[in-house]
């Protein structure tokens, strides 16, 4: 029996229960298919897509094509998780009425059921705007990558006593706005557990200790495939690029050889293909 679609209020209610939410990025239709079968809760469709995928130097790049594109291939999969789309750069800081706009099209031309968006008190008119047209909005705090070139450079936020109060004040007015879960990235572990102790919705960390109500990494970093930079709070659970790279050089070696294709690979005019 197919269990039940994972919406908003499925990860409210996993932190009322004290459960944990695992949450993974995905980009395609297969990666998708096999987190599902995995037992992913949500799945997110990061603009980290921009470094992973499309080889950019950073997320700002990305464009709401891009993740429409790529979210559309991730539900087609049809997850049992919760798909949630990223709203890339200027994709929602420019107008209140562009984000409804952006945030609109990943959801009736992607199929995402929610958004996610970075920043804090700045946000919350998107924030209303996107509820009231019912539209479930993750928020992001902390370390925002679209934010780099004000922070100059990906750092650890709220090491101080008055950043954490500022975060721990944003965090409630976005909940207050009707933010269903937030992600908090790279902040003291610490910091992260009175966040998520002062919030009826989940918290997602990323780099933000073990207290958050649940945990998000980007898969490429967790299956060891883009090694350009592995933050700290990565666990590596594979080394897909040295297998994939091993396997490439044996194709190479097979063909230059004349090993591949064998006689189990050709047909002989009987068979189908």
């Amino acid at each position: 029996m197919r269990k039940r679609k994972m919406t908003p209020r499925s990860l409210f209610l996993m932190k009322k229960r004290g459960e944990k939410i695992a949450m993974l990025t995905a980009y395609d239709y297969p990666t998708a298919d096999i987190q599902n079968s995995a037992g992913i809760d949500a799945i997110l469709v990061g603009d980290t897509l921009g470094m992973v995928v499309l080889g950019y130097e950073t997320t700002l790049p990305v464009t709401i094509d891009d993740v429409i594109r790529h979210a559309a291939s991730v539900c087609r999969a049809q997850p049992r998780a919760l798909v949630i789309g990223d709203m890339p750069f200027l994709s929602y800081t420019v107008s209140v009425a562009d984000a409804v706009t952006n945030a609109g099209r990943l959801v009736k031309e992607a199929g995402v059921s929610a958004v996610k968006l970075e920043g804090g008190r700045a946000m919350l008119p998107v924030v209303r705007a996107l509820v009231r047209a019912s539209i479930p909005v993750m928020g992001h705090l902390g370390l925002t990558p679209q934010s780099i070139l004000r922070f100059g450079g990906y750092k650890v936020q709220a090491k101080d006593k008055r950043a954490a109060e500022r975060l721990l004040e944003a965090a409630k007015a976005l909940e207050d706005a009707g933010c269903f879960a937030i992600v908090l990235e790279a902040i003291p572990a610490t910091v992260a557990k009175v966040v998520t102790e002062a919030l009826t919705i989940p918290t997602i960390g990323i780099g933000a200790g073990p207290d958050c109500d649940g945990q998000v990494l980007v898969t490429h970093d967790m299956l060891g495939i883009y090694d350009d930079f592995t933050p700290k709070f990565v666990k590596r659970y594979a080394e897909m690029r040295t297998l994939m790279k091993k396997s490439f050089e044996e194709y190479v070696e097979d063909v230059k050889s004349s090993r591949f294709p064998g006689p189990e690979h050709c047909y002989d005019g009987n068979g189908d293909a």
